[in-house]
């Protein structure tokens, strides 16, 4: 147990700069700073913080019920009937101060501290940092990377993993970093793996609105064989251009929802409550942005692997492509990545992603416009001697 001057032994290791040494020499010479997972594409006008008004919304500034704005419940269970053709029981959805605050109450709503969580990896930066600082422990797979090797079987990978102490795995798709969708068989495989070891199944739905097929990929948690034991989380800050609102939102069986609702209390309270109106205008009026904002992420996406000679996302706003080819003799990642960010691109660690990516990187083509992107990118193929 610490005493002063010590912290917490699972706050160790955590980090407000998750991709450390790259920023600290970045200073004001990066351009392009492809590392970041935003948008530069400004959201709907009527979801915007200026557009919220003490005049249109007396007590503005007040405290929000701790479970949403009415307004925004409504929204929500509107926009999830729409996309997943699911009803949601307005009582068990909760709004969040953003998706990662989000997945922070459901971890501590569902696990105690020494249950593992399965990770599929790579995987969200940050999601591996929420697990341990629930004092729990991540267990990484290599898994997205690997689905076309011919032979590998995601599902039993996935369950050589699992002990005593698994409590949950995670589900990301469309993917944040891969820009991957699970495939049916895969998805089936892990619903009936998490049935027979009894492990709750969190589900991120922050990219559900960013896909570039003919249509949108099914819902993870809509389908009958994952609904009783998933907790889904999503966000308005990706898809809808609002990450500096800080507004997310959960849903799960009833009497789960009960306990998350119970520790986000005493995690944040409530979410920012003029944002959570901004946020409710964008779900209610913005699928026509969305379907803009998905030609727009498309193409910048499609080009920027083009010109890397890498496989096109199926979705989500980043590439993530192995360096190794690329790398000079003796070479580190952090070297090949140094050489990058001096030509004025900076590129997230694959590691930041998964222990396993040791020459891997991670690239945003949504923070900056695509005439800027391709800008990026030839620079790129210059350090990389693609030409």
């Amino acid at each position: 147990m610490p005493r002063f001057p010590l912290s917490a032994p699972s706050a160790q290791g955590l980090s407000d700069r998750v991709f450390g040494q790259l920023v600290r020499k970045s200073g004001t010479q990066t351009l392009y700073p492809l590392h970041v997972g935003d948008t530069y594409l400004e959201p709907l006008a009527l979801a915007r913080a200026e557009a919220q008004t003490t005049e249109a919304r007396p007590r503005l500034h007040n405290y929000s019920p701790v479970q949403g704005e009415p307004e925004l419940v409504t929204a929500i269970v509107n926009k999830v009937q729409r996309r997943s053709g699911v009803r949601l029981d307005p009582s068990c959805v909760q709004v969040m101060s953003g998706a990662t605050a989000g997945m922070g109450v459901v971890c501590t709503a569902l696990l105690e501290p020494g249950d593992e969580v399965l990770l599929p990896s790579p995987f969200w930066p940050l999601i591996r940092g929420i697990v341990r600082a629930r004092g729990a422990v991540p267990v990484e797979v290599p898994l997205f990377t690997r689905l076309h090797e011919p032979g590998f079987d995601a599902v039993a990978a996935l369950e050589a993993a699992i002990t005593p102490r698994t409590a949950a795995i995670y589900v990301n798709t469309p993917h944040n970093p891969t820009g991957a969708t699970l495939p049916e068989a895969v998805l089936s495989g892990i619903a009936a793996l998490a049935k027979r070891h009894d492990l709750w199944v969190l589900c991120d739905e922050v990219y559900e609105d960013v896909w570039f097929g003919p249509s949108a990929p099914p819902s993870v948690f809509a389908r009958p064989d994952f609904a009783e034991r998933t907790i889904a989380t999503h966000s308005v800050s990706k898809a809808y251009g609002l990450a500096g609102a800080r507004i997310g939102y959960s849903h799960g069986p009833a009497e789960i929802m009960e306990v998350v609702r119970g520790v986000q209390t005493f995690y944040s309270y409530c979410a920012p409550r003029p944002m959570q109106f901004g946020a409710a205008q964008a779900l209610d009026h913005g699928d026509a942005w969305l379907a803009n904002m998905r030609k727009v992420y498309g193409s910048a996406g499609r080009a920027a692997a083009q010109a890397l000679e890498i496989p096109e996302p199926e979705g989500g706003t980043f590439l993530f492509f192995d360096l190794q080819r690329h790398m000079r003799d003796g070479e580190s990642l952090m070297q090949v990545l140094e050489r990058c960010l001096e030509a004025g691109v900076m590129l997230t660690p694959g590691t930041a992603s998964g222990k396993d990516f040791e020459t891997w990187a991670r690239l945003c083509f949504t923070v900056v416009p695509e005439r800027e992107l391709r800008q990026a990118v030839q620079l790129l193929r210059s350090v990389l001697g693609l030409g």
